[in-house]
């Protein structure tokens, strides 16, 4: 009898303790479940009721239902900015992968001074956006702009007007986009293939095969979810430029440059069209929920986890 309390009196202790942790967990956890509902959950849904509403701010919210999609639907300017988007998603992710994994390699060998060049290439990605885009705006200048005077001091070459011709505007910015990505894409990388086990590479070459069939054969298939994770994130961040475009062109000459993310600011903040701005957040929303969506359905066919 006496032993049957002690099991009682021990499991109370047990389920008391138990809701002591559990409240004191949720105490420590209160500020940022308030901070989580009030500045991102809670955006979320607004923007989800404003996007069917005609919002302008000075007024009420006037629901429209799908007006705003409609309206989104037949804008020719929107199709447009739509294609400016992918044009640059299609120009700068593909160098930009390919480019950083390059680099990743070669910091990735044992040579002197490589610390160095780490950190050189991985600058641009803890500079200021701004600034980089006002530099790199010097340098397109037509007249006094660098590039321009080294291709006509080097081939005689005149250069173009690059940020005020529709035909360079956009490979201008997709240029300064791979420029500026490449220091991130290459750390992750570099960590990729720092973790790839020596004992391969000592089989590879038993085996007769060089630099480039190790590479090929052993570092990019285990290195293949890093692939994929700088894939999907350069991808996201290319549908979400908007510093470039802001500081250096301001979505033109003739909307050559005008992409969804920088139209969202202008509805949205100049022109104080908040529903209509926030049903273009929910277009960008969905268009990155796609593709993220069928990245993650193939990659299944080339992605290996170890």
């Amino acid at each position: 009898m006496i032993a049957g309390d002690s099991r009682v009196g021990a499991a109370t202790r047990r389920r008391r303790l138990f809701r002591s942790d559990n409240w004191q967990a949720w105490v420590y956890l209160v500020p940022t479940l308030v901070g989580l509902a009030l500045f991102s959950v809670g955006p979320v849904f607004a923007s989800a009721f404003l996007s069917f509403t005609k919002y302008e701010i000075v007024t009420p919210p006037v629901w429209i239902g799908l007006g705003n999609y409609a309206q989104l639907a037949r804008a020719p300017l929107v199709w447009k900015i739509l294609e400016n988007t992918i044009i640059y998603g299609l120009g700068l992710v593909p160098a930009s992968v390919v480019l950083s994994l390059l680099l990743a390699v070669l910091v990735n060998q044992k040579l002197p001074g490589v610390l160095t060049f780490r950190s050189l290439y991985f600058l641009p990605v803890v500079s200021s956006t701004v600034a980089v885009a006002l530099v790199w705006a010097w340098l397109y200048d037509p007249q006094f702009g660098v590039i321009n005077n080294f291709l006509y001091g080097l081939f005689h070459v005149v250069g173009p007007n690059w940020l005020g011709d529709t035909t360079w505007a956009l490979p201008a910015l997709i240029i300064m986009g791979i420029w500026k990505s490449l220091g991130y894409n290459m750390v992750i990388f570099l960590a990729g293939l720092q973790s790839v086990p020596e004992e391969l590479y000592e089989a590879a070459k038993v085996d007769g095969a060089g630099p480039v069939r190790r590479f090929w054969h052993v570092s990019l298939p285990i290195i293949s979810s890093t692939t994929f994770f700088v894939l999907v994130i350069t991808i996201i961040g290319s549908f979400q430029v908007f510093q470039h475009t802001y500081v250096m062109t301001q979505g033109g000459p003739a909307y050559a440059t005008l992409t969804i993310s920088y139209y969202i600011y202008q509805n949205a903040f100049e022109w104080f069209h908040m529903g209509y701005a926030a049903a273009l957040g929910y277009v960008l929303f969905f268009m990155i929920l796609i593709v993220t969506l069928v990245q993650i359905r193939l990659q299944r066919r080339w992605v290996f986890y170890r």
